[in-house]
């Protein structure tokens, strides 16, 4: 079970269909408590449309903002203890590098897979395949799934299975797959396009998008050959929600960790 925080601008933000974002905390505090519920990886993606600001504005808060990216990267990665996988805002080689040696386990490339995708592969000889991961947005056009980037703004006219094969040609080591329809939804992962992913590819896949009860999760994992579910939304607003979650699932199956 993967939990998955959006950065905006120095906060933790709700998110539904990618567009609307509500605030909802302080990052640290978010990640903190995370360490408490024993997650088994976090996954940091920075939406910010502009340069991130990270100045919270606040005097009376009790964890001050950093002054900007790799200082939060090091204190997410201070306070975490866990695998910590970290996308947004990666242009160049340089930039992957800086999140690895700040303390990200792991990076995301997902617009860049389609503008400079030479860095992929760049990347995942450089740092090997297990510590790069291709961030795969997309939504149902005309009863087809299609992938978008650019906060879902472009469509690069493509499915996420042909887009998961190609990532794995270029040599990431994982696919994170992201419903933009069921991102905040609660209604259930897409079932359909996670298999039809998980088909195209040897690599693993991790399904977001949609989770709103237990029940989602137990059918991902019986239903897809998904080897991860993550989830963002449900951990926010829910009392031990994590702990909780982990309790059910190990109720149905003897592989939950």
């Amino acid at each position: 079970m993967i939990v998955v925080l959006y950065l905006m601008d120095g906060f933790m933000v709700r998110s539904e269909n990618f567009k609307k974002h509500q605030v909802i905390g302080h990052p640290i505090h978010h990640v903190e408590r995370l360490v408490e519920w024993d997650v088994d990886e976090l996954v940091v993606l920075d939406i910010s449309s502009g340069a991130p600001i990270f100045d919270t504005f606040r005097e009376d808060y009790k964890y001050k903002g950093s002054k900007d990216l790799l200082e939060f990267i090091r204190q997410v990665s201070i306070n975490c203890r866990i695998p910590l996988t970290f996308g947004g805002r990666i242009g160049c080689l340089g930039d992957v590098r800086e999140r690895i040696q700040n303390g990200a386990d792991k990076v995301t490339l997902n617009s860049m897979l389609a503008a400079a995708p030479e860095l992929a592969t760049k990347a995942a000889r450089a740092f090997g395949s297990q510590a790069i991961v291709a961030s795969i947005d997309y939504r149902i056009v005309d009863g087809k799934a299609t992938v978008f980037t650019n906060r879902a703004d472009t469509s690069l006219d493509v499915s996420p299975a042909d887009w998961a094969r190609r990532g794995e040609d270029l040599g990431v080591g994982e696919i994170l797959l992201n419903s933009i329809d069921r991102d905040g939804s609660a209604k259930g992962f897409d079932l359909e396009t996670i298999q039809t992913v998980v088909d195209s590819v040897r690599i693993p896949v991790i399904a977001c998008g949609g989770a709103g009860h237990p029940r989602h999760f137990l059918a991902c994992l019986e239903e897809t050959g998904a080897a991860a579910v993550a989830a963002g939304n449900i951990f926010h607003f829910t009392e031990n929600a994590y702990p909780n979650l982990k309790l059910f699932l190990r109720s149905k199956r003897d592989d939950v960790r």
